[in-house]
């Protein structure tokens, strides 16, 4: 498969290891040009890439950047891409790294935001894992305790595409329904960042509800504001 990531971070570097191993034809790309993803590139055999060329690279592009940066993508980044290439949302929203974005704080849905900048509908995925683990913890079907990853988004055919990628990748897809119900997913949630087994997913997913979406995003925020503060 053909596949663009637009964003060669934490997450967006691991995928790009992970589906050149499994045979994919990797285009990925950053802010800061193609010239500054070069040891990726040579270290993956990913192609780095412009933004835009990412964006048009294949059968599926991953966005996979801070919630700040998606209003400073290029305009009409997706005008003239294909309705039938998939687009895959990793992102979350952290106020105290992004700032305040008035309609999260309201309750749009993260990945409905972010669908309404790019102009396209898109999937949320990988959004709830930790890299190492994303990189380290996929295992066969059928292994006892296999991690488990939430896919939330519309159309249904483009969940189902992303839905056999994370399979692929060595966990067990859970769908999880509608782009409107990706906030179950979202920072701080109880399916967020636990590595849960199938059963354990759906359950988390179940338990979450929409009137603690504050509590939730503010609990994940002092945990990153934490983690900040430990690292200077």
């Amino acid at each position: 498969m053909k596949i663009g990531i637009i964003g060669a971070g934490l997450i967006g570097g691991t995928l790009a290891r992970r589906w050149t191993k499994l045979g994919h034809e990797v285009s990925i790309a950053n802010s800061r040009g193609p010239e500054t993803l070069r040891d990726l590139a040579k270290e993956t055999g990913a192609k780095a890439v412009t933004v835009q060329e990412a964006a048009n690279a294949g059968e599926v592009v991953v966005v996979t950047i801070p919630q700040k940066a998606v209003p400073d993508l290029p305009k009409g980044l997706f005008a003239k891409v294909p309705k039938d290439v998939v687009v895959i949302d990793t992102g979350n929203y952290y106020p105290v790294r992004d700032g305040q974005i008035a309609d999260l704080l309201s309750g749009t849905t993260e990945s409905e935001w972010v669908a309404n900048h790019l102009g396209r509908p898109v999937i949320k995925a990988f959004n709830n894992i930790f890299f190492q683990s994303l990189l380290d913890k996929g295992t066969p079907k059928g292994t006892p305790g296999r991690v488990a990853l939430p896919v939330a988004g519309d159309p249904p055919e483009h969940r189902a595409k992303v839905l056999k990628l994370v399979e692929e990748l060595g966990f067990d897809a859970i769908d999880a329904g509608s782009l409107a119900d990706s906030w179950r997913q979202q920072p701080g949630t109880p399916v967020y960042t636990h590595d849960l087994d199938a059963a354990g997913v759906k359950k988390a997913l179940a338990a979450a509800e929409r009137s603690r979406l504050p509590e939730y995003r503010n609990n994940a925020d002092t945990s990153l504001k934490n983690f900040l503060a430990s690292q200077k």
